[in-house]
């Protein structure tokens, strides 16, 4: 019972996130600008501008987007503040500044891995696993033993007691919906459980990546020689024209400590994710390291193992798919919601009939 909340929560919240940046996009209308023939405004004064808003917090990431769409910086802590601060970015006017901690979809996303609880991350790694031995137990317990079953076992029957009925929803929805919650589930385990990633390979019967997952450090020697705010626009300056040509979103992750080098998530659309290229820049001399580090760029992915592993996130809410993927998702997401509940009536319809007798 406890792991069928679990599974509710989860797939309920799921759900609501599927279509989270368009909703977002809908409703929030300091995400968009009007486009004009200008450039965007170098890196270090959209930094300037949104600390000006959140006195004495450092901004850890810096987003621009397509034309039309508003620049944003992040602050946060891990077990603390985090804060957006929107901003024009052609004429560096702030937009709107937001605590995210109690920003509707932020907690749907919290809520999603963590209940929102202590030990939360661990008790949804648990009961998903559990759920997904359920879904595969399930898959079989429907299988039919002969032919006479076979339609029973793929349609509902709508014109029945509301007991047949509610067995029907729960074995028919639940079959059609599991080959996508099989995907679904698993990726999310991925998250959960550090050997899972390592299945992948296994299965595919491929090696562990070979890119490097030692990251880079920055030249510490040249701390004193450049000034790191100017360094974030030379790194910004190397990326303009490929927003133009190449990418539709560049995420700067500024370093947080004096070795740290720069890391930028370049995404060449804004409906997938697993073609973004990370590509990492001295925070002193604004120079590109060499070579593929941690995800590196799509180009790197050489084997499907890689690829495979990169597609994570968008096998998940069924981007990879596109739209109709994530509908199917989103779909998949609210049957396994009812599950725990159509399950739980057939449960309890069993025990009485026991206790009947």
């Amino acid at each position: 019972m406890g792991t069928g909340l679990v599974v509710f929560i989860v797939s309920i919240t799921g759900a609501l996130y599927c279509f989270a940046p368009e909703l977002q996009q809908l409703t929030q209308p300091y995400r968009s600008v009007a486009i004009k023939n200008e450039r965007f405004l170098p890196a270090s004064e959209l930094i300037a501008i949104a600390e000006k808003q959140i006195p004495d917090k450092k901004v850890n990431r810096l987003y621009y987007g397509q034309p039309n769409k508003s620049a944003y910086a992040l602050f946060f802590d891990k077990d603390g503040y985090y804060y957006t601060v929107f901003i024009n970015p052609y004429d560096g006017t702030v937009l709107k500044t937001k605590n995210m901690r109690k920003d509707f979809y932020t907690i749907m996303l919290y809520l999603h891995f963590t209940l929102l609880i202590p030990y939360g991350q661990e008790i949804v790694g648990w009961s998903t696993l559990i759920f997904f031995l359920m879904i595969v137990s399930g898959i079989i317990l429907w299988w039919p033993r002969n032919k006479a079953a076979k339609k029973a076992r793929f349609t509902i029957k709508w014109g029945t007691s509301p007991k047949r009925l509610n067995y029907d929803l729960h074995n028919v929805l639940g079959f059609y919906s599991s080959w996508i919650l099989l995907f679904t589930v698993f990726t999310g385990l991925i998250w959960a459980f550090d050997g899972f990633a390592a299945t992948v390979y296994k299965m595919t019967g491929e090696k562990y990546s070979m890119i490097q997952q030692k990251l880079p450090v920055s030249d510490t020697s040249q701390k004193s020689l450049l000034i790191t705010d100017k360094t974030i626009d030379k790194v910004w300056y190397q990326l303009e024209d490929e927003m133009k040509d190449t990418y539709q979103g560049v995420e700067l992750i500024l370093p947080q400590t004096d070795s740290a080098a720069i890391l930028v998530r370049a995404n060449p659309s804004e409906k997938i994710f697993y073609k973004t290229d990370y590509r990492y820049f001295d925070q002193y001399s604004g120079k590109e390291f060499e070579g593929a580090y941690g995800w590196g760029k799509y180009s790197d992915a050489k084997t499907l193992s890689d690829r495979i592993r990169r597609m994570n996130y968008d096998i998940h809410i069924g981007a990879v798919l596109g739209y109709p993927g994530r509908i199917a998702a989103f779909l998949a997401a609210l049957i396994a919601a009812s599950l725990p509940i159509t399950g739980l009536l057939i449960w309890l319809g069993k025990r009485k009939k026991i206790a009947d007798v």
